[in-house]
């Protein structure tokens, strides 16, 4: 017994005729009539009464007909789920990002993505820059939103737009007053960062800005999210080059200040080069038609 014998005895039950039912499914009567028999034979039982006048199903075959649809139902469900997953209109996907990229570009992502693929379940992972690579190639992750560099052969990098370090200070500090801020200005200051191993990038960079300008970097503490540099510097326990996009509002009991020749940091989309997942090519054609370098767009 097969769907096509289902779909047969469905046939049968809504015309409650052999010739209307066979005509319904482009088959002569006799091959019809002898696929009923044979459903029959198969199941060990009676599913329609036949006279000569009418057909009228048994009690079996009021409750095989409802089972029927069911399985029907279901079975073309199924195969309609598949071609959309196939297709990418449907299923799945695993998306990363760095808590950086939580204040301004996740939420506009998440929101044109789900725009044009609503029907894609989005599951969202908020995790460090060190382990989105690991994650990247170890399947756990479809796509990711991170710092660019130091990326494995196996990942491509999308760009998505371009963050700058600024400064932050609490209200009291001496630098709150400035109108700018270079790095000579920041000598012998107790600095809090996320730490190499977290953030590579983001800590390379603050090194080298202030190293350029003469300054050797002096780190009191270094917590590994942004939040908690935030509540740190806020309490006064040292000052913080952050990106700019975290302070895109300005964070309560702290100024935020421009830097001098700001360095700059590239935020890009990490997708794996031989990707299974075909929910990944709508989000990898988002990033790479629509622009996110203005945060109020």
């Amino acid at each position: 017994m097969d769907t096509r014998q289902m779909r047969y005895f469905v046939a049968l039950a809504e015309t409650l005729h052999f010739g209307r039912a066979a005509a319904r499914l482009n088959m002569t009567q006799p091959p019809f009539s002898r696929q009923i028999a044979n459903l029959e034979r198969d199941l060990g039982v009676r599913l329609v009464n036949r006279t000569s006048r009418q057909v009228s199903l048994t009690v079996a075959g009021q409750r095989f007909l409802e089972d029927s649809r069911a399985v029907l139902g279901r079975f073309d469900a199924a195969c309609r789920d598949a071609r959309l997953v196939a297709g990418g209109q449907k299923g799945e996907l695993h998306f990363g990002f760095m808590m950086h990229a939580a204040h301004r570009i996740v939420p506009r992502i998440v929101s044109s993505y789900s725009a044009i693929r609503p029907d894609v379940r989005l599951s969202l992972s908020e995790t460090t820059p060190a382990d989105i690579e690991h994650k990247l190639l170890s399947g756990a992750l479809d796509a990711a939103v991170t710092f660019s560099g130091g990326s494995a052969p196996q990942l491509e990098s999308l760009p998505i737009f371009t963050d700058r370090l600024c400064l932050v200070v609490p209200p009291s500090h001496r630098l709150a007053s400035r109108p700018v801020v270079g790095a000579q200005d920041l000598r012998d200051e107790d600095l809090i960062a996320t730490p190499p191993t977290v953030a590579q990038t983001l800590h390379r960079t603050i090194v080298e800005y202030l190293s350029a300008g003469g300054v050797v970097p002096r780190f009191r503490f270094e917590p590994q999210l942004q939040n908690t540099i935030l509540r740190l510097v806020a309490a006064g326990l040292g000052v913080a080059l952050v990106p700019e996009s975290i302070c895109d509002e300005q964070p309560d009991g702290l100024v935020v200040r421009p830097l001098i020749d700001a360095p700059e940091l590239e935020v890009v989309l990490k997708v794996s080069r031989e990707r299974d997942n075909p929910a990944v090519a709508p989000l990898v054609a988002l990033i790479r038609a629509q622009s996110f370098s203005d945060p109020d767009a």
